[in-house]
């Protein structure tokens, strides 16, 4: 138990047990683990604001954070990883792992051969893996199977409880990977459509050939000199030539500013996620800080780094298509020259006076013809990739859905059960379980959808119930010898019923795991207040990293 021993008395506006550093000693566990350095300063309620007392601290006292890490905590011999990192800026950043050094992204990569050494595929993440084990989240603290944050995918998540449960999927990333480009491809033809579908632009196509054809007719029975039907005929095509053309330049523009919006969006969608997100977490301390200065700085270097993966696979096609477009609008240009030089020699011509009202109309439809036909065009090769891409996703779920499949899903959903509702029984006389339903999602490709079987409780229910899937949790991997980390950290207990935390504390008692929870000192029920159970005790008079506020 980590406590805050401040006196209810004192409690007050100034005077707060949230603000004394329990959550912080779980955000240093987690930061650990590769959590980024400015979650233990930021304030998570504006996720603008810093703490600057506490960065300056950590910073100008080089101040490094060890986290030791063992098998078994009885055995002094026993293997044991100890993570060492500090908060210092670029070259004096400190990033080991067993007394060696590692790049940010190779820190990550050890981590994950160490504890998960059979996980080889991209998705889940190694920070997605491990998520359940930090319940300190306003999120992870109210959702029993979905801890990640609010805007993680169903198909992220389907990835990551198929790996909990034991079930080898090795298709996750392809998969997830897949689903985003139909959603661009999707997007991009929702564009071309926007005005007109498909069938429309072909009819009305049809139409402009019939009335070309009749255009073409009438201009027949005109007495010209025997040049113009040639000039005029070449003129006609360079005009369907650069109609055409500045079609193509139109539909790699609008691919071009969609490439951009998506990029922009991603971007201030992540910006608000992580605002939203990181809101709930600073409330507690917000409210006992003296002294707050405003950033944005940091938080923006923070988001950029997050998103920076996904905005270059976004934009990696915007250089072939700006090259393109360039090249494509010096033809053009030629091609205009050609228009204006032919036009000069047709409108010097005695017929031209006569023709001007059939060329005019047969100007306008050839226009319309070449813009039209460059829209279906276009069309059709996003059909055609959207075709391919749901081929690929079919084959993928014709191994993912099979009968085989589902069969050892749900035997090993069941025998997740068995622990599952023999603990929560234990715990509060309800037993919870888990499920799954297989569900269609907005590209229209299936997936697998894990549920409690429970959701409408009050929050100490529900701590309850998360305490309860994580101990069976930790129990079942053992059993099928799936590597994960036997400690959960818990924040917020005195959410919990006193009943609830002690028989935790005897149903881990005997179990290969350590239970880690924050709590105010008149909430921790008597038969815990031992020196036994008691990690750390902080207060007013003495807060974790004693910097005065």
């Amino acid at each position: 138990m980590i406590i805050d021993e401040t006196k209810a008395s004192k409690i007050d506006d100034k005077q707060s047990g949230n603000s004394v550093g329990k959550t912080t000693v779980l955000n240093l566990i987690d930061f650990c683990f590769g959590e980024k350095p400015n979650k233990i300063w930021l304030d998570p309620e504006t996720k603008k604001e810093e703490y600057l007392l506490i960065r300056n601290f950590l910073r100008e006292n080089k101040v490094i954070i060890s986290l030791l890490l063992s098998k078994d905590l009885d055995r002094p011999e026993a293997e044991k990883i100890l993570i060492e990192r500090n908060f210092l800026p670029r070259k004096e950043t400190i990033r080991r792992i067993n007394d060696i050094s590692y790049t940010e992204e190779g820190f990550i990569d050890k981590l994950s051969s160490l504890i998960f050494p059979h996980h080889s595929t991209e998705k889940p993440t190694f920070r997605q893996i491990i998520a359940h084990n930090f319940r300190i989240t306003d999120e992870s603290l109210i959702n029993t199977i979905r801890m990640l944050d609010k805007y993680s995918s169903d198909v992220e998540y389907e990835a990551l409880h198929l790996f909990m449960l034991g079930i080898t999927f090795d298709q996750s990333a392809e998969k997830q990977k897949l689903t985003n480009r139909l959603r661009q491809e999707e997007l991009f033809k929702g564009r071309l459509e926007k005005n007109q579908t498909k069938g429309a632009y072909e009819t009305t196509l049809s139409i402009i050939d019939s009335e070309i054809e009749e255009l073409n007719e009438v201009k027949l029975n005109f007495n010209i000199n025997p040049n113009f039907e040639s000039d005029l005929n070449s003129l006609n095509h360079k005009k369907y030539e650069i109609n055409k053309l500045s079609s193509e330049i139109s539909k790699l523009a609008i691919r071009r500013d969609l490439i951009l919006e998506a990029e922009q969006d991603l971007k201030g969608d992540l910006s608000q996620i992580d605002l939203d997100e990181l809101s709930a977490i600073y409330e507690q301390a917000n409210n006992h800080i003296s002294s707050l200065q405003k950033t944005f700085e940091d938080l923006v270097v923070y988001h950029n780094s997050m998103v920076q993966e996904k905005v270059r696979f976004i934009t990696k096609q915007l250089p072939e298509i700006n090259a393109e477009i360039e090249s494509k609008q010096r033809l053009l240009d030629v091609l205009l020259t050609d228009e204006k030089q032919i036009s000069t020699k047709i409108v010097r011509s005695d017929s031209f006076e006569d023709l001007e009202k059939v060329i005019i109309q047969l100007n306008e439809n050839y226009k319309r013809k070449g813009e039209y036909s460059n829209i279906i065009d276009q069309i059709n090769a996003v059909d055609k990739e959207i075709e391919e891409i749901k081929e690929e996703l079919d084959n993928i779920e014709n191994s993912l859905f099979s009968e085989k499949f589902q069969t050892n899903l749900k035997a090993q959903v069941n025998k997740f059960n068995l622990k599952f509702s023999s603990i929560s029984n234990d715990l509060y006389g309800e037993r919870y379980g888990l499920k799954y339903d297989i569900i269609t999602g907005k590209n229209g490709q299936k997936l697998y959808k894990f549920s409690s079987f429970n959701t409408n409780l009050s929050s100490g229910k529900k701590q309850g119930e998360i305490s309860s899937f994580e101990i069976a949790y930790a129990i079942f991997a053992d059993e099928e010898e799936i590597p994960t980390l036997h400690f959960i950290l818990n924040d917020k207990k005195e959410l919990m019923d006193d009943n609830q935390l002690v028989k935790i504390s005897k149903l881990v008692e005997n179990l290969n795991i350590q239970f880690v929870a924050s709590i105010l000192a008149d909430k921790l029920p008597s038969e815990l207040s031992k020196p036994e159970y008691i990690i750390l005790k902080l207060s007013q008079q003495k807060k974790l990293f004693q910097v005065p506020g």
